[in-house]
């Protein structure tokens, strides 16, 4: 066989692009949320409990607070899926540690989501 004919098979499995797509997406959407919640709590800092719940009341903070968290986890997700692919070898583990990275960053961002719907509607934690 030539070297190309030993090589057929052994290159990209035609996913990767996708995955790298969406990390570069998730961080650049990441930066004006970031920006927008490191402002929101510096201006938020040492102010009490009835001005945070009525801040949050607000549908553009519970919305860009809600964006915030689940992208946050979504890149989080996709970042230690990367790290856990890479550097841990062994189907068994690999597969246990893939999946309940998704299982933390799904429940992380339902939680989060959860409070900040909880805050805004109720205005009660």
């Amino acid at each position: 066989r030539t070297p190309l004919g030993r090589a057929r098979g052994l290159g990209a499995a035609k996913h990767g692009v996708g995955h790298f797509i969406a990390e570069r997406v998730s961080g650049l959407a990441l930066l004006p949320l970031g920006l927008w919640g490191v402002f929101a709590a510096v201006r938020l800092a040492g102010k009490d409990w009835a001005l945070a719940t009525a801040w949050v009341a607000q549908p553009l903070n519970a919305v860009l607070l809600g964006l915030l968290i689940v992208v946050g986890f979504y890149h989080l997700r996709l970042a230690t899926q990367v790290v856990i692919e890479d550097y841990v070898y062994g189907f068994v583990s690999k597969t246990a540690l893939l999946l309940l990275n998704l299982a933390v960053s799904v429940l992380g961002a339902a939680l989060g989501v959860f409070a900040i719907l909880k805050v805004a509607l109720t205005g009660a934690f």
